[in-house]
């Protein structure tokens, strides 16, 4: 996928993250757009930054830069969700697109894909990002609905969204 179709699933996948956390759909529904949607677009940005310097979809496309994203918070108390963005730019180029990614690199160059997607700049990519991001939601819905209230309005409320 290029850049429109991973900016695109960050910022709906965000709205429905906000929907899904905050229902009312008034001003604090709109905070929390805003709250998911600044560190969810960087974070579906930043594995293609490998394409200016080193091997695209090895460089930061593994699981190495996911646990990166995901452990700095726990040590530098910002960008909590900054990772969610990460996960999904790996999740839209796996299900998305014909071309795998190398999640062990760089302690392995094999390519991991599906035998699904459609090739970068195809007219259906669109499509197929929206798809992406509706399991995406379906699958955040599901975990939200599961998870305690307590705890998950103590997660944003720690991540600055609530």
């Amino acid at each position: 996928m290029n850049k429109r179709e991973h900016v695109i699933n960050a910022v709906v996948l965000s709205v429905g993250l906000a929907y899904l956390t905050h229902p009312a759909g008034d001003a604090t529904t709109a905070r929390a757009v805003v709250g998911f949607a600044v560190p969810v677009v960087l974070g579906a940005l930043v594995p293609d930054v490998d394409t200016a310097f080193g091997s695209h979809r090895k460089t930061f496309h593994n699981l190495a830069t996911l646990g990166v994203f995901v452990g700095y918070p726990l040590y530098f108390d910002n960008l909590e969700l900054v990772w969610i963005g990460v996960a999904t730019h790996f999740v839209l180029d796996l299900l998305g697109s014909k071309r795998g990614l190398a999640l062990l690199y760089p302690l392995d160059s094999a390519e991991f894909d599906l035998p699904i997607g459609v090739t970068t700049g195809s007219r259906y990519a669109t499509g197929v990002t929206l798809a992406v991001t509706a399991v995406e939601l379906a699958i955040a819905a599901a975990l939200i609905a599961e998870v305690p209230r307590q705890l998950l309005e103590g997660g944003l409320r720690a991540a600055g969204v609530f």
